[in-house]
């Protein structure tokens, strides 16, 4: 086998893309900063009973394990950030008010999640603890559109939904907490035939009830509005109400708070996790793309396993998915180019002009210079005892 090859669904990242990656990720960091988010770096690999305490089994697949040669225990390579930093909030900062934390950093699975995805994301996400109200959720909201802005995507759409609202749905009717959990995952697969199947032994009213939830996709607004649907669709009773008058308050409120808002849609079949997810639901989807972009929600008492349950909120996106599908990438930087020579004064000038940001490239002899990720416009020339940058191509007849 070849030395060079890599495992599928892994692969390097080159210059041009590694600077647009680490671009973003800078300008997020600082962004989720300005509206007071403290950086964490959880470790790479964990004991599996603390990584993956309250885990799904979808997370538990995705995850790479180990046998610890240290302890005899087995290591998981983290396939998921947000159960390390609610460990974080819960065990080992144990704040008792509200807590905002981000996080930048790649996660390994076991499975690509797509047909073009990597198996090694690059996860970028903000987290907050400690308000269960829906002032919370809009603040995460509202990071997660300026995100998106920043990232550069251009059209996508931000779909919302309610963890809550099957279990309101089928409420009364008996239905097993298994069956719950399987229904929840044909709604998020859209899978009608299955879910036919699995509500062929209960009453005709619920299996429409739950049907219906397919088709309550679309605006949040006008006469077709899906949240207006779903009222005189869905059962009438307080449960499923609250659900819905959550999710109008939240969208009304969203709208009067983003300053650039993005296509708002329903998709109340969205239903994600059962074990994870509590209230609301939102991703974002751009064209081209068949898999959400970013992907947040409400997911309280995540920390219980860690033996403190608190309200929390939060999203996540994958930095070289978003970089993947920026529709203009960001210029070549310019440089400065400079001669390889030993001279005292040479070297501090080139110092000081990388003290400032500028890019200095100076030509090592006797070697070809290629150049991609830089365009030297100025070159550094010596006239009358003095190291001057000029643009490249200036009469030399101009310095004397």
């Amino acid at each position: 086998m070849s030395a060079w090859l890599l495992p599928e669904s892994v692969a390097d990242v080159l210059p041009s893309e590694a600077r647009r990656i680490e671009e973003l990720r800078r300008s997020l960091l600082d962004r989720f900063r300005v509206y007071g988010y403290e950086l964490v770096m959880p470790p790479m690999l964990e004991y599996t009973e603390s990584l993956l305490g309250n885990a799904d089994a979808s997370l538990n697949l995705q995850t790479f394990k180990l046998l610890d040669q240290a302890s005899g225990r087995m290591l998981g390579l983290r396939a998921d950030t947000t159960p390390q930093v609610a460990r974080i909030d819960a065990h080992i900062l144990n704040r008792k008010g509200v807590t905002r934390l981000c996080y930048c950093g790649p996660v390994l699975h076991t499975q690509a999640l797509g047909l073009h995805n990597t198996r090694e994301p690059l996860q970028c996400g903000a987290e907050l603890y400690g308000c269960g109200g829906i002032e919370a959720d809009l603040e995460i909201l509202n990071l997660a559109v300026d995100t998106l802005n920043l990232s550069g995507l251009k059209g996508y759409r931000l779909a919302l939904s309610h963890a809550g609202l099957l279990a309101a749905v089928v409420d009364g009717e008996g239905l097993t907490d298994n069956l719950i959990r399987h229904l929840h995952d044909c709604l998020a697969q859209k899978d009608r035939p299955a879910l036919e199947t699995l509500l062929a032994g209960v009453s005709g009213a619920c299996k429409a009830n739950v049907l219906a939830l397919l088709s309550l996709y679309g605006s949040v607004g006008g006469g077709n509005c899906v949240l207006n649907r779903a009222a005189e669709i869905l059962p009438r009773n307080p449960k499923v109400g609250a659900v819905l008058n959550e999710l109008r308050t939240l969208i009304a409120r969203l709208q009067e708070t983003v300053s650039a808002m993005p296509a708002l849609i329903l998709d109340l079949a969205d239903l994600a996790s059962f074990d994870y997810h509590s209230g609301l639901i939102f991703s974002a989807y751009v064209e081209g793309c068949p898999n959400a972009v970013l992907r947040g929600g409400r997911y309280d008492d995540v920390g219980a396993v860690y033996g403190r349950a608190r309200p929390a909120t939060g999203f996540s996106v994958d930095l070289r998915e978003l970089v993947s599908l920026q529709a203009v990438h960001s210029k070549p930087k310019t440089a400065i180019r400079a001669p390889w020579v030993y001279d005292t004064e040479l070297m501090a000038v080139i110092r000081e002009l990388r003290s400032q940001g500028e890019v200095v490239l100076q030509s090592l002899p006797n070697t070809a210079q290629e150049e991609e990720e830089f365009v030297c416009d100025r070159q550094l020339v010596q006239a009358n005892a003095v190291w001057k940058v000029v643009p490249i191509g200036m009469n030399q007849e101009k310095l004397k």
